[in-house]
């Protein structure tokens, strides 16, 4: 595990979108990573697109008892 600096005012950001989605600050963070990697290596899908094939694959490793 690493450090990652942010600015103060994406630490808020990030603390408040945490408290809705009630995930912790570092799981919202890394949701956050995670949806901007695809994002960006697949501009042409959509955010939902994204969440699907994201539920999709790990329901394939858990089915195969991969992670």
């Amino acid at each position: 595990m690493g450090i990652v600096k942010i600015s103060d005012e994406l630490h808020a950001y990030l603390r408040k979108a945490s408290n809705v989605m009630s995930r912790s600050v570092n799981a919202q963070a890394e949701f956050w990573i995670k949806i901007g990697i695809q994002a960006e290596l697949n501009p042409e899908k959509t955010f939902p697109m994204i969440i699907n094939e994201m539920l999709e694959k790990e329901s394939t490793e858990k089915e195969s008892g991969q992670q």
